[in-house]
């Protein structure tokens, strides 16, 4: 199946890569203990990882786990940990069969952790996982998206997108990341309601705190020549809110980290870990699927 997108994208140094890209037949069930475990250790592996935090404000932590690199055995095997990972695994179980091998569309702000979300998701699932970002760049020869957009406009890199947004609604069992413009096209729609669109709705300040702590090099649309970076980031982030905002309202689904963090107590979203975030993505799924 990945062996034909890829082609169809001209993607041939992709193809048969099942170390990038598992094949869904044999990752279907969640049944044996072994494929079990092989799948928790998974999750502990990717989210073990901490974003340095902006000095002077707080760490918006969307993407990573607000465990340590450094923190010791005993509080990574901690109750609360495993918890957390057999219930998104619970919860996968639960919803697979009912998906019916639709895919899943994460679409969302650039910076809200669509990536690392949607790699969680594939993996319980037993899904594939793409960013449609990153073959967009594969099918232009490599070239970075924030490169695209200098040699080639905008318009160039949307219609791009387009077509990998197409190409990839033929398809079934696919966690998709998209590019947070790739709401500004209704045709784009049409081709994400053939599978489950989900929203991931992150405040733009803690957007604007962790993109300015790793970095917008690579945004081209967040790019700017002086000023404080948090204060242009944050203005810039606004604007393009206020232009996608209502486009965003077209998900089926919407995962909020407001009310995550609310729901397990906290007052701030940087204390909710990616782990969290596919819970209730897979509770907010589920709640549409018996609608």
């Amino acid at each position: 199946m990945e062996a034909k997108l890829l082609q169809s994208l001209h993607l041939t140094t992709w193809t048969g890569s099942d170390s990038v890209f598992p094949k869904p037949n044999n990752s279907m069930g969640l049944s044996t203990r072994f494929e079990r475990k092989r799948r928790v250790n998974m999750l502990k592996c990717n989210l073990v990882q901490t974003v340095k935090p902006v000095t002077g404000r707080r760490a918006s932590g969307l993407k990573v786990s607000c465990a340590s690199q450094n923190s010791p055995a005993s509080v990574l095997e901690s109750e609360t940990f495993t918890t957390e990972e057999d219930l998104v695994l619970k919860k996968s179980e639960e919803i697979e069969p009912c998906l019916s091998g639709r895919c899943i569309y994460l679409v969302g702000m650039m910076g809200s952790g669509k990536t690392t979300i949607g790699q969680i998701l594939a993996e319980v699932l037993g899904y594939s996982f793409f960013d449609s970002d990153k073959l967009i760049e594969l099918s232009v020869g490599g070239t970075t998206v924030a490169d695209i957009f200098k040699l080639h406009g905008e318009a160039f890199f949307r219609d791009n997108e387009t077509e990998v947004l197409h190409k990839l609604s033929t398809m079934h069992r696919l966690v998709i990341s998209t590019g947070g413009g790739a709401v500004v096209r209704p045709i784009n729609w049409k081709y994400m309601h053939k599978g489950i669109s989900v929203f991931i709705d992150v405040p733009l300040d803690a957007l604007a705190q962790r993109l300015t702590a790793v970095g917008t090099a690579s945004r081209p649309l967040l790019h700017h020549e002086s000023g404080d970076a948090y204060t242009q980031t944050l203005k810039k982030l606004s604007k393009l809110w206020e232009v996608r905002s209502e486009a965003y309202s077209n998900a089926q689904v919407r995962v909020s980290l407001e009310r995550i963090a609310a729901k397990l107590g906290h007052g701030d979203v940087c204390c909710v870990n990616p782990t969290q975030i596919a819970i209730e993505a897979l509770i907010q799924i589920e709640d549409y699927l018996k609608k």
